[in-house]
This record gives C-alpha cells, structure tokens and sequence, in this order.
C-alpha cells in the first residue's frame, strides 16, 4: 500500500472511530494496542502496521452500520 493509500486509511479509521461511543473504541484499543490503552486512538492508529488497515476500516464500518440499523 503507497503511503497516499495509508494515510487515507487512517485517517478514515479515525474519522469512523471519533463517531463511536467510548466503549467501542476502548475495544478498538484493545484489539491493536491491548499493551498500552493509555495511547491515544489518533497514536494507535498512526502506529498500526499497514497490513491491518484494511481490516480495521472494515471493523469500524461495519461498527458505525451496526449503531445505524439501532436507531
């Protein structure tokens, strides 16, 4: 993935993250830095490798459909 590519990545991650309530974004701290929940979202997500991205844009999709369809 070109670094144009990552950045969008994260940057779509963070923006998805920010319209979640705390407790799925305490999960998503959980799944990529169970080691430091201390870190920021905007810190987890600069410092995620770039084979999780995907993955993770798809997780936070699928989390913000999820709070949709609950409404």
């Amino acid at each position: 993935m070109n670094k144009q590519l990552q950045k969008f990545a994260r940057d779509t991650i963070k923006n998805g993250l920010c319209h979640l309530p705390v407790n799925y974004q305490t999960m998503f701290k959980r799944m990529y830095s169970h080691k430091n929940m201390k870190s920021s979202i905007e810190q987890i997500v600069d410092c995620m490798p770039e084979e999780k991205l995907d993955w993770a844009m798809e997780q936070v999709d699928r989390s913000l459909s999820k709070l949709k369809e609950e409404i």
